[in-house]
């Protein structure tokens, strides 16, 4: 176990929260309910954040950016985006300070400045970006609009957790507009499926599609696609949403189009998003007592080399033989670091780059130079043993790619293990008690949905798309099913 690191077993939350900090990833800001991104927590998000752009680029969308203001009239302007998100705004009323004469040396907000129209500080991008809309689409021809923008957003909280939960964080929100449902409707779940991809197959966390109920959907959206993760302590994490948006904003902005008749009518659209959240289903899904766990594919360094010597002659001769083990890993595109540094001990390198979660460590000292050897440590399996110089860059490619499949069978294994099909009210609480996704029976209220949150604090995380269809009883009413949902108690 890594030092003064709390175990997962005696506190998963504050085990979380030592890893975040311990690791370098994130700190907690002066500023209230804010975080600061540390150099390595940022390069991990960059990884993914370049990852996910080449995929939303090879699906025809490019990027732009938009205000970070909105004005107050815009947010207003679809009702039920204004209501999801009033409680969440930050506003800004005046823009100037002066000099407070009753306090010197202390400032105040000139009344003098108030602001005609107040401005919110983005919680989403929808209003801003679908008035600007309005002055982008005139005709078909202008359609199908594919646009993506990184940004940060505001979404004022209580209770934070960094990366999980913060009043300002990063993210993506892509807008697109179409001149039918059903492509904004296919528009929609093709995003929904980048996102699986990329979680799985780049986090290595396997995931739900699925649709949300009515209470949980997106505010103005009148579809809501979400992937569902399920964390090592059992609980459920939203991993990513995507938005058929009707012609909701289109009507509440007036974005119209010229068909081929020549006749107006309003665009369909969609919005989709993943954040900086899923650098906590990152840590969370795969990490141990002894630090972070990190997928090859996004992990910042792959491959760090540890030398181990006693003289300056040994760490030349070292430092030459590692130099060109270093080029032909890098001729593969095999991220790696030659830790140099004659300020630590290689024990204490060890240590801090298991913590760290690099997949992969390559001890060499002299009479592995003299064996034409190294020994190489995994981290996702803490082995470690010698192997052979020959053939070193296509060992490490393969194992890389072995560990990169080798957490995400582990995380389905877990998964698969707690998942629960339950059709009482008894095993209903039994299985939740237990933690994971619970397969059950709901009868299709929102009645019965907020009493079933209530009582136990699970949601209904999401309907699986192509969900089996079979009779059944709602757990709760005891009302006929058709189907079983996903509950689970979630971050």
């Amino acid at each position: 176990m890594a030092k003064d690191l709390t175990t997962r077993e005696k506190d998963y939350a504050q085990w979380y929260q030592d890893l975040v900090t311990k690791a370098d990833l994130a700190e907690h800001s002066d500023v209230r309910g804010c975080m600061v991104i540390k150099p390595y927590g940022y390069a991990i998000w960059e990884n993914m954040r370049d990852v996910l752009d080449r995929m939303f680029k090879a699906t025809g969308h490019v990027n732009a950016y938009f205000p970070l203001f909105v004005p107050k009239s815009f947010l207003e302007k679809e009702e039920g985006h204004a209501e999801g998100f009033a409680k969440e705004c930050a506003v800004v009323t005046h823009y100037r300070l002066k000099n407070d004469p009753d306090n010197p040396g202390k400032l105040m907000v000139d009344p003098e400045s108030k602001l005609e129209e107040e401005l919110i500080v983005r919680p989403t991008s929808e209003a801003i970006i679908w008035n600007t809309y309005r002055g982008w689409i005139q005709s078909y021809r202008d359609l199908p609009l594919l646009i993506n923008q990184w940004a940060n957003v505001v979404r004022w909280e209580m209770r934070t957790r960094l990366f999980l939960r913060t009043t300002e964080f990063l993210w993506q929100e892509g807008h697109t507009a179409h001149s039918t449902k059903a492509e904004a409707i296919e528009e929609t779940e093709r995003m929904l499926h980048v996102y699986a991809d990329f979680v799985e197959n780049y986090m290595g966390v396997p995931v739900i599609k699925g649709i949300k109920t009515a209470s949980e959907r997106f505010a103005g959206a009148e579809e809501t696609y979400c992937i569902e993760a399920l964390m090592q302590d059992g609980k459920a994490l939203q991993a990513g949403t995507s938005h058929f948006l009707g012609q909701n904003f289109a009507k509440a902005f007036d974005v119209q189009f010229a068909n081929k008749e020549g006749k107006l009518e309003y665009v369909w659209a969609t919005s989709w998003g993943v954040s900086t959240r899923l650098m906590g289903a990152l840590v969370m899904s795969h990490s141990d007592d002894n630090g972070l766990v990190l997928p090859p594919r996004l992990a910042p360094t792959q491959v760090v080399i540890v030398p181990i010597y006693r003289t300056d002659e040994e760490r030349a001769r070292i430092a030459e033989r590692v130099a060109e083990i270093e080029k032909e890993l890098a001729m593969r595109g095999i991220r790696v670091k030659f830790d140099n540094r004659d300020t630590h001990r290689p024990g204490w390198k060890f240590a801090e780059y298991e913590l760290r979660g690099v997949p992969l460590r390559i001890g060499i000292g002299p009479k592995d130079l003299e064996a034409n050897q190294v020994e190489l440590a995994r981290r996702d399996t803490l082995t470690k043993g010698t192997v052979s110089q020959i053939g070193l860059a296509d060992h490490i490619e393969k194992l890389l790619h072995e560990i990169q499949h080798n957490l995400f069978a582990q995380a389905e294994a877990r998964r698969t293990a707690s998942s629960h099909y339950v059709n009482t009210w008894d095993e209903f609480n039994a299985a939740l008690d237990k933690g994971g996704f619970v397969y059950a029976h709901w009868d299709g209220t929102a009645e019965t949905e907020q009493k079933i949150k209530e009582k136990t604090k699970a949601t209904i995380r999401c309907i699986p798309l192509n969900n089996p269809q079979e009779a059944g009883q709602c757990i709760l009413t005891g009302n006929a099913s058709v189907q079983r949902v996903v509950f689970a108690r979630a971050y």
